[in-house]
């Protein structure tokens, strides 16, 4: 079968893996452009020393998505 405990199904054994990977991908930062690691449930540090507040399993959530593209089209319709 497969290292994880998931027992119930294909289905979410391949959730299991898809928020593994995402978990443990590599992400970089919006600021210095450096890695970007998880550090506990939705904390995340930079290794040039800052630390942000995501998603649980990605640094970045669709509705964080959402409204950074939001502000941006608000930005621009302002200038």
């Amino acid at each position: 079968m497969t290292d994880t405990n998931v027992r119930a199904g294909a289905e979410l054994r391949k959730r299991a893996s898809k928020m593994r990977a995402s978990k443990t991908g590599s992400y970089v930062c919006p600021r210095t452009g450096k890695k970007v690691r998880r550090v506990s449930n939705s904390i995340w540090e930079s290794a040039g020393g800052y630390v942000y507040a995501g998603g649980t399993y990605s640094l970045v959530t669709a509705a964080g998505e959402v409204f950074a593209r939001m502000m941006r089209e608000l930005s621009l319709k302002k200038r």
